[in-house]
């Protein structure tokens, strides 16, 4: 890892929460980081569920079947409709499950934890979302409380969009012990 920037794959579909793409991209790339966009054609992700044209600000790098969890650091999971769109498809459900198993970071936050959560990986975790799936995260085998981070080994979850400081200084701090 010393020898290229740490890299970060951000998971993105029509109607994704702005806020939650946008923020972590900025940050993340702040710090140094290379970020790429990942949809499920390759192409840019469509409006936001504010109505946003987000290809305005960003555009898809690739797409999420060609991604290579070997060729990641972490995977950033942003909420809104999106995740529900992305949590059916096997390609997104491999690659999240296949960065947990690498203990590389699993970052998701507000309706995102949908994503590890078909992805059979938060069993047995402690972890937080917007308070509307709770029951999901539950029924999934996971431990909901109500904090604005939580970070469970190489999990890191956030409830909404004013707790994205918080969740993304989690993932840089995160990044930043598996870098040394």
């Amino acid at each position: 890892m010393a020898d290229r920037p740490l890299r970060v794959a951000v998971l993105v579909d029509r109607l994704s929460n702005e806020l939650e793409v946008l923020y972590p991209i900025w940050r993340l790339r702040e710090e140094g980081m290379e970020v790429r966009v990942l949809t499920r054609d390759g192409r840019p992700p469509g409006p936001g569920e504010n109505g946003m044209l987000m290809e305005k600000y960003i555009q898809a790098d690739g797409t999420i079947a060609d991604a290579r969890a070997d060729d990641y650091d972490a995977v950033v999971c942003p909420g809104g409709f999106s995740p529900d769109f992305l949590r059916t498809l096997p390609e997104v459900k491999e690659f999240v499950a296949r960065m947990d198993a690498q203990g590389k970071v699993v970052a998701a936050i507000c309706h995102g934890a949908w994503i590890p959560i078909s992805a059979g990986i938060v069993r047995g975790r402690r972890l937080t979302s917007v308070p509307r799936i709770r029951d999901d995260v539950e029924n999934a085998g996971a431990e909901w409380v109500d904090e604005e981070v939580v970070r469970d080994r190489n999990l890191i979850t956030s409830r909404r969009p004013p707790d994205l400081g918080a969740f993304c200084r989690a993932i840089i701090a995160a990044l930043q012990e598996r870098a040394r």
